[in-house]
């Protein structure tokens, strides 16, 4: 049946028709209750046709996803890094140096047979590269020493001269080196370069010099006069 202008479509059980055909009472509670009943079922629609569409399937987080961003948080701090510093680096980084074994004598300091053939008696100051000593003489008599030394190593730039040599002028306490800038007490030079007893380390080789404790260096400089023979071999 269609209604005409100005008339209302009845719906079953004396109800008015609305819009679609919705059957709308007159009462105002069983219509506002009416219409909160499509809008919960709208709502309801809704809400499924939601959870029902397929999601774009996203990065999942795994064990192991997880340990490595936990190992980039950790790495400064297992490199031994602070904010300005530069990564220390371990042991198996540095590549070991190779330094030259010491023939250095470790009992008691004696003169060898070669020691006293290797130095004859005109000289009044030995020195032993080899077996890292030297000591003074008279007449082919030791009066001082032997004493330990330290040479320039051996087969370098710096190693100390072989030869016969005298002794041409002499420092203080307080003397430097214009070439190395190091301290030169008590040098006692003797051959040209520079060369010179002085004190310095036993440890630590020379630039060609022969080092001497201060102490040793300094009774050098008191009884090797200018002119005096060094025999270095």
């Amino acid at each position: 049946m269609r209604a005409s202008r100005g008339s209302t479509a009845r719906g079953p059980n004396g109800t008015n028709a609305g819009p679609g055909g919705l059957a709308i009472t007159r009462h105002p509670a069983r219509r506002l209750a009416a219409l909160l009943a499509v809008a919960a079922a709208s709502s309801v629609v809704v809400i499924s046709a939601a959870l029902a569409s397929p999601r774009p399937a996203g990065p999942r987080a795994t064990p192991d996803t997880v340990k490595s961003h936990q190992s980039a948080r950790l790495a400064p701090a297992a490199a031994g890094r602070t904010s300005g510093q530069q990564p220390v680096a371990s042991a198996q980084q540095v590549p070991p140096q190779q330094v030259a074994p010491r023939q250095v004598v470790t009992g008691p300091l004696t003169l060898t047979a070669a020691d006293r053939r290797s130095c004859p008696a005109a000289a009044t100051a030995c020195v032993d590269l080899i077996r890292h000593i030297t000591w003074l003489q008279s007449a082919g008599n030791v009066i001082f020493g032997p004493v330990r030394a330290e040479p320039g190593p051996p087969g370098s730039a710096h190693a100390t001269p072989r030869g016969t040599f005298q002794v041409s002028w002499k420092a203080g306490p307080g003397f430097i080196s214009n070439i190395y800038h190091d301290p030169m007490p008590w040098a006692v030079f003797f051959a040209v370069g520079g060369i010179a007893f002085h004190g310095g380390s036993l440890t630590t080789p020379s630039h060609g010099c022969v080092h001497l404790t201060t102490e040793n260096a300094h009774y050098y400089n008191e009884h090797l006069p200018l002119g005096a023979e060094v025999v270095v071999f």
